[in-house]
């Protein structure tokens, strides 16, 4: 079986937020639309649906570094403000997308709180994401031979 690890992010982070449009835990709150994503950005995001893709990308990244908390995924979506004639300084991205985001998945029980602190992907999270990273994979390994090894 494939993981997160095996597919590239490009191809897996869209087909995760079609998988989690059809929970219904997870929505974007009514401020969706308007909001920025950090200081560093100008405008809102012009994707209709880019809360489901911030989440999907959310979980992976949970995946892959967990135990992680709220304060290091923003700052993992961050980017560099303009400041100016300052030189460029490197910022977070919004805490409160990150925060609301990380509660739709614990509710949605994709993840959950560790003890030491941070969050971890639990056992119905990890199915889901290796489920299509495998489906993903064996799409590569049609057109790539070679890759039928990884699965």
């Amino acid at each position: 079986m494939a993981t997160a690890y095996d597919v590239p992010a490009e191809k897996l982070i869209p087909k995760l937020a079609e998988e989690l449009k059809k929970i219904e835990t997870i929505v974007p709150p009514e401020w969706a639309p308007i909001v920025k994503t950090g200081r560093h950005r100008e405008k809102s995001p012009v994707e209709t649906d880019w809360w489901h893709t911030r989440t999907a990308a959310v979980l992976r990244k949970i995946y892959l570094e967990g135990p992680i908390g709220t304060t290091h995924i923003a700052a993992k979506f961050g980017g560099k403000a303009d400041r100016g004639s300052k030189p460029n300084r490197a910022v977070r991205g919004s805490r409160s997308i990150s925060r609301i985001t990380v509660q739709q998945l614990e509710k949605s029980q994709l993840i959950q709180k560790q003890k030491d602190g941070g969050r971890v992907v639990t056992a119905k999270g990890r199915k889901l994401v290796d489920g299509i990273s495998t489906l993903i994979l064996k799409d590569m390994a049609a057109k790539n031979p070679e890759l039928t090894k990884y699965l």
